[in-house]
């Protein structure tokens, strides 16, 4: 006679279909992982975008991370944002044109943007901050001193000038071009700034434009991106 065939005892069926269950989950939280990832990438810049801010709310362009941002006549305010930066949903190509005009209606300066970060980073705490691209200020520290820095906007590598302070409701024309590694930038028609980087930050985790804030009350409007 045949022997008989040996089957698994109780122990062994419940370990291998625990098995298989923690598989199961394991595959459907990665494939859920994966998908949340693929709903949050957002569109290319292509070859232009524009924004007027003629209307009444930020729109879908646009992702707060909780700042204080409105529009108010045709132009986008913030105040008070505590370094909550606004994200353009758009990825930046490698090289970039943008264009904006920027004023603040008091004499404390602050105009604040930011540079090919990752779209989602913000305050944490008190205000605590460590952006995720360049950071541009004009008039920062009440007024007192214009920056481009690399993610640390006190640290010892970045460009700064004492050249300009801003002047209430001066509306400054702002360029800033980033070509092979090299940002540059103007105001008013005037090279201002530049920030050569061996390393340029760019590619995901380094793909997004925000304007930012930290007490004063600024605008911007006229807002040109642009692929080189």
């Amino acid at each position: 006679m045949p022997p008989h065939p040996i089957r698994p005892c109780p122990n062994d069926l419940e370990s291998r279909y625990r098995r298989i269950l923690t598989g199961a989950v394991i595959a459907i939280a990665f494939a859920a992982a994966l998908a949340g990832c693929l709903r949050k990438k957002e569109p290319v810049l292509g070859a232009r975008f524009e924004d007027d801010f003629e209307r009444s709310s930020l729109g879908p362009d646009w992702k707060s991370t909780g700042g204080h941002y409105t529009i108010v006549d045709g132009a986008l305010k913030a105040e008070g944002c505590r370094n909550h930066t606004l994200w353009l949903r758009r990825r930046l190509p490698e090289n970039v044109e943008i264009t904006f005009v920027a004023w603040s209606d008091t004499a404390e300066g602050d105009i604040k943007w930011e540079l090919f970060g990752d779209g989602e980073s913000t305050s944490t705490g008190e205000g605590a901050y460590t952006a995720t691209g360049y950071v541009l200020i004009l008039g920062g520290w009440h007024n007192t001193l214009s920056i481009i820095a690399r993610m640390d906007e006190h640290g010892d590598d970045r460009k700064t000038s004492k050249a300009i302070k801003v002047e209430a409701d001066h509306r400054y024309e702002m360029r800033v071009r980033r070509d092979t590694g090299k940002l540059s930038w103007w105001v008013d028609g005037a090279l201002f700034l530049e920030y050569d980087d061996p390393e340029p930050l760019a590619g995901p985790g380094h793909e997004y434009f925000g304007i930012n804030d930290w007490e004063a009350p600024v605008y911007f409007d006229d807002l040109r991106l642009r692929s080189l």
